[in-house]
């Protein structure tokens, strides 16, 4: 297995997720793009010592970019919704936001 803070890279914090965070106990964030359901679940939990119900990924697609004549692309990523068990605390990070 990776190391932990190689598959969750940083959490997303967007007026979307928020609301998710509010109404579902849903939390979003940004994963390595090769990292699967599974891993992601193991190292949410052991990171913030939840309970994981399931999670949903969504593959994005780097824009194009051009500076002048130079032509380029972002990179390929990948986003997680992790939605905790009923009952569980949610995580500190969302809290001070």
């Amino acid at each position: 297995m990776r190391n932990l803070y190689d598959i969750i890279q940083r959490p997303m914090i967007t007026e979307k997720s928020t609301q998710l965070k509010n109404d579902h106990q849903t939390v979003a964030f940004r994963v390595n793009r090769h990292a699967n359901k599974v891993e992601i679940k193991q190292a949410v939990e052991k990171l913030f010592k939840v309970k994981v119900e399931s999670v949903h990924t969504a593959q994005f697609h780097g824009k194009k970019k051009r500076m002048g004549r130079y032509a380029g692309h972002r990179q390929d990523w990948k986003k997680a919704y992790v939605k905790l068990k009923s009952g569980e605390k949610m995580i500190e990070l969302f809290d001070n936001v």
